[in-house]
């Protein structure tokens, strides 16, 4: 089972904070994390989520708090940080969860859509990051028990390397994400802070992806996925653990999607959609009628 992969005190002693935290894949994460014995603080716009989180992780035993933020402002995540760090104490870990996103045509895309997706998902992870970072830096070096230094983990997405049609704010906000982890991993390596970032696939979440998924596409997609199934949130939060915990990776961004994106960008892919033996029957037939010689 997955919940025996981690030693259930390893992240004793690490205060660790998730942005966009009250719902979906947030949510798990702090969940896990909790779990595993961190102080947790989960930030948001909407309080009643966050609060219904802090008060499940309490009911387990374990300590959290919540704040409300608009990552957007900076103002707002200092006062946020301010008091997170007042009732638990310094924070030891970031995970970059808020985001914002939605399906239009590019043509069709207002200069207010734009500005609101890249504001929240690279504005409010550099707000996030930077904020933390001096933070830091200013402290020096953490006294984590099983797990050294700081770190900061960014939620993208696959298409922050490949672009995506029809959700261009969020593939130029989730790349600069993805160039900003990169860039702080071995800038900041000196102060002792790791920076990586995780592209999930398909995770069916009561947020983003229901506002991302066609009515009536569910099967279809499915189908692009080679493991034929969406993920379930435990298996990022548990992947989230792992870069948490693995203090000698730092600047990489890890794929949980199935392998869809290698489907989708391979050409000849969406065979494997069709029963096998039709298939060997088929390219057998192609290579009689053009004479290819046999394997």
């Amino acid at each position: 089972m997955l919940a025996a992969m981690f030693q259930p005190d390893l992240l004793d002693g690490r205060t660790m904070l998730i942005t966009g935290g009250g719902t979906g894949l947030g949510k798990a994460m702090a969940l896990r994390f909790a779990g595993l014995g961190a102080r947790v603080a989960v930030l948001g716009r909407r309080e009643q989520p966050l609060a219904e989180v802090v008060a499940e992780i309490g009911a387990s035993g374990g300590k959290a708090a919540w704040a409300s933020a608009d990552v957007r402002e900076r103002a707002s995540v200092d006062a946020a940080l301010d008091a997170l760090e007042a009732e638990l104490g310094p924070l030891t870990d970031v995970v970059n969860n808020a985001a914002g996103n939605f399906l239009c045509a590019s043509e069709e895309l207002s200069p207010g859509g734009f500005d609101a997706v890249v504001k929240i998902v690279l504005y409010g992870t550099f707000n996030v990051t930077q904020a933390m970072g001096q933070r830091w830096i200013e402290r020096g070096p953490a006294d984590g028990a099983k797990i050294p230094g700081y770190t900061v983990l960014s939620i993208v997405t696959t298409y922050a390397w490949m672009g995506s049609a029809f959700v261009l704010p969020s593939a130029c906000a989730k790349a600069g994400v993805l160039a900003l982890t990169r860039s702080l991993a071995t800038e900041w390596a000196c102060y002792g802070v790791r920076l990586n970032a995780i592209a999930p696939g398909p995770f069916p979440t009561d947020g983003a992806f229901s506002r991302l998924m066609i009515p009536g596409s569910e099967a279809l997609g499915k189908q692009r996925v080679p493991l034929g199934r969406y993920g379930e949130p435990i298996e990022l939060a548990e992947l989230a653990v792992y870069l948490t915990a693995a203090s000698f990776v730092t600047g990489e961004c890890v794929t949980i999607d199935g392998g869809e994106w290698l489907k989708v960008g391979q050409e000849f892919a969406s065979i494997t959609d069709h029963p096998r033996e039709q298939v060997k029957q088929a390219l057998a037939g192609i290579r009689s009628q053009t004479h290819t010689p046999k394997r």
